[in-house]
């Protein structure tokens, strides 16, 4: 009998969720604060699976997000649908927005809340590359108001303005969407969301699920370590930054073979950029212009023009720079401080090593047979016209067209061989 209930208490720790034992329920708390990307649907959808492994009763997703990447809302969005704990997103603190994606991902939460002094909506759809055609850019806003009227209907919300967030890019403050259906709560704070959440009834599936939230113990999972480097590696400083990196890198591996370092952090850097202009509106004429005021630059080093391919290298860099990620969006662009600092400061270093090349240009050669012209020594014997001269440290035959005494200082005019011709200084 005792092994029996041994065994069915076992079962029971196996069987039952996590917050059954432990007596109080358990909340997942994500915070997205910043652009959607991959990053971010990543993050999202990573934490809602855990959440439904683990049994929690809520997963919780405090929001303040300008928009983002059509792909990665679309992630989002289906971790969303497919979790197997119901989602809330709250869109917070007072001053915040659920603009563009972060308003669709909103609206397919099992609940949405808001904080007083916030916004939703602004969906139009954005193309970050080249712009498409009238009838394309139908097909395209209508496709995401589709989109969005099919996750509104899903969740019982109004179907009308949600279609508008998306062809008229209306925003809703939180009182009106509250009046208009558009979201289910409007909350001061956490603790007056949670409040207004217990007991609510929520239709999943074909299933309905009541959340059961007194004395819910909240647990904050914020992102990897990985995720947070690839996070910051999508802002478009960062990505600017690390491009620019990785060419300088490269070029001087190439410049100086054999160095390992510069290529090393080149290749690594360039690899990273490469992985952030995915997810940023990229034009490729800033791409190559930037390359060609690193080629300029180079070209200077290499030959003497007079600063004139330094300052083209100059211009096709600040081009290249303001051309390179062209959005309306500002989190999609160049800060002015990144752009004006980088292309300071990679001007000054190239002119500071033009101007050490000029130097090393104009000074006399110290090594082989140039090295030897005007070197001063002292006459070993006397030379009439043969002899012997110490110069630079070496014993060298010497011939001289008027005589010169042992031990009198001469100076070498021209160099045969092994024979060097000198002069009485």
């Amino acid at each position: 009998m005792t092994t029996m209930c041994v065994l069915f208490a076992a079962l029971l720790v196996l069987v039952l969720p996590q917050q059954t034992i432990g007596g109080a329920p358990e909340i997942s708390l994500l915070s997205v604060h910043g652009p959607i990307t991959p990053v971010t649907s990543e993050y999202l959808r990573r934490n809602i699976e855990e959440a439904g492994a683990r049994g929690d009763q809520l997963v919780l997703v405090e929001m303040d997000t300008p928009g983002g990447l059509d792909t990665a809302m679309r992630e989002a969005v289906q971790a969303v649908f497919g979790s197997r704990v119901p989602v809330a997103v709250y869109v917070t603190p007072s001053g915040a927005r659920a603009a563009s994606a972060g308003a669709v991902i909103a609206l397919a939460a099992d609940v949405c809340a808001m904080s007083p002094g916030t916004n939703i909506g602004a969906a139009h759809p954005v193309n970050i590359g080249s712009q498409p055609d009238k009838v394309m850019g139908t097909k395209i806003v209508n496709d995401a108001a589709a989109y969005l009227e099919g996750i509104a209907g899903r969740r019982g919300r109004n179907i009308d303005l949600a279609g508008k967030m998306v062809r008229e890019s209306i925003s809703l403050t939180a009182e009106r969407a509250l009046q208009e259906k558009v979201i289910d709560i409007v909350a001061s704070d956490r603790h007056d969301l949670l409040k207004k959440l217990e007991g609510r009834r929520l239709v999943r599936g074909e299933k309905e699920t009541q959340l059961h939230l007194s004395g819910a113990r909240i647990t904050t999972h914020g992102m990897s370590v990985r995720e947070r480097i690839l996070d910051a590696v999508c802002n478009p400083d960062v990505a600017y930054l690390l491009m620019l990196a990785g060419f300088l890198g490269i070029f001087f591996e190439l410049a100086n073979p054999g160095v390992i370092l510069p290529g090393v952090i080149g290749s690594i850097s360039l690899l990273l950029a490469f992985f952030a202009f995915q997810t940023l509106p990229v034009d490729y004429a800033g791409l190559l212009l930037i390359v060609v005021a690193i080629v300029l630059f180079a070209a200077e080093v290499k030959i003497v023009s007079h600063g004139i391919l330094g300052a083209g290298g100059v211009i096709a860099l600040i081009f290249g720079s303001l051309l390179l990620f062209p959005s309306k969006e500002p989190y999609l662009r160049l800060s002015w401080e990144v752009l004006g600092g980088t292309v300071l400061v990679v001007t000054l270093f190239f002119l500071v090593v033009i101007a050490k090349v000029v130097e090393a240009h104009r000074q006399r050669p110290v090594t082989g047979i140039e090295g030897m012209l005007g070197e001063r020594g002292v006459a070993l014997t006397d030379i009439m016209p043969e002899g012997k001269v110490l110069v630079h440290g070496e014993y060298w035959n010497a011939t001289s067209r008027d005589p010169i005494s042992q031990d009198e200082k001469v100076e070498v005019t021209a160099v045969d061989g092994l024979r060097v011709t000198v002069r009485k200084v």
